[in-house]
């Protein structure tokens, strides 16, 4: 178990092109396949290439826990049956307006946080595909959760802003402790930055010292 450093497209920002659970990593088609075996090994899972929409942009395209895989509206019937096939999960796309699935939903296998933009159809999608109770959420003044929390079944790191309040909201909504934590050198936006299950964390190369130790204790990594 532990915590390491890699950059994408030589960007610190991770988290904006992959996403990951405790059994795979989704990464974009063109990644080089060095690149998508090391993030393999470091999280000790399955790489599944895939474009969602067309795009390399998977984070803010997808939502998934260990049960089942959130993409946007806008993802391609042929996208959707490479992720089912590949992954085994339930896929589905969230009916919303909005694209960004993967910063309006935050989840973990004990339960998920949803954007208050998000209606009632939307919840019951999250609720029916994740397979755990869903609740809206605002956190910090912001409604784009996803983008604020990042959380396995361990831990959560949430945005440095978010009210006791709200920490103590999330903590009980996912079992588990929350702190507030930056990552990349002060980014408020954890998710941006960071890839993490159950068993490894992968971060930006900006990540200082100070932020590596909060996340280590934060993911028990």
């Amino acid at each position: 178990m532990g915590i390491y450093m890699l950059d994408v497209y030589r960007s610190p920002n991770i988290g904006v092109f992959l996403k990951t659970n405790n059994r795979f990593v989704l990464v974009p088609r063109g990644l080089a396949s060095t690149k998508c075996s090391k993030l393999s090994i470091l999280l000790g899972v399955k790489p599944v290439r895939i474009s969602i929409a067309g795009s390399r942009l998977l984070g803010p395209l997808v939502a998934l826990n260990d049960n089942g895989i959130l993409v946007s509206r806008l993802a391609e019937d042929e996208e959707i049956k490479t992720l089912s096939r590949e992954t085994g999960l339930r896929v589905a796309r969230l009916p919303s307006k909005y694209t960004s699935v993967g910063n309006l939903v935050a989840a973990n296998n004990k339960g998920a946080v949803a954007s208050p933009l998000l209606h009632t159809e939307c919840l019951k999608t999250v609720k029916e595909v994740l397979d755990v109770p869903v609740e809206t959420l605002t956190i910090a003044g912001y409604t784009q959760v996803g983008s604020l929390v990042t959380v396995t079944d361990k831990g959560a790191a949430v945005h440095p802003k978010a009210s006791p309040a709200e920490i103590q909201r999330l903590s009980e909504i996912f079992s588990v402790d929350v702190e507030p934590a930056t990552i990349n050198g002060g980014v408020p936006f954890v998710t941006s930055g960071i890839l993490v299950n159950q068993s490894n964390a992968v971060v930006g190369s900006l990540t200082t010292g100070p932020e590596l130790m909060i996340l280590s204790r934060v993911f028990k990594v």
